[in-house]
């Protein structure tokens, strides 16, 4: 069955702001949570990961660009992946880069 999120991930209120992505397990350092983001020609489109992750200068998780290959235009896509060891209840965070805060 299909989940948008990964299951040890859940979204509620953030401190930060809005909604924000929060751990319901805790996460290794160097998990790969899936696709944030895809860039589809000049549009750059959000996943669940992407558009419920907040901003944080400290951030616990990264996008690792990836290529999808074979496709025509090629595209381009960024998982989201731990850089830290993530408790539960902990929120993931990530520095944007796409955007302007």
């Amino acid at each position: 069955m299909y989940s948008p999120l990964p299951k040890s991930l859940t979204i509620k209120q953030s401190k930060i702001n809005g909604l924000g992505l929060f751990a319901t397990e805790n996460i290794d350092q160097g998990t790969n949570l899936g696709m944030s983001h895809v860039k589809l020609g000049e549009q750059i489109i959000r996943t669940p990961l992407g558009g419920f992750i907040n901003h944080r200068g400290d951030a616990n998780c990264v996008k690792v660009s990836l290529h999808a290959n074979g496709t025509e235009p090629p595209h381009k896509r960024w998982n989201l992946v731990t850089i830290k060891d993530i408790n539960i209840g902990d929120e993931l965070t990530l520095r944007y880069t796409f955007y302007h805060i």
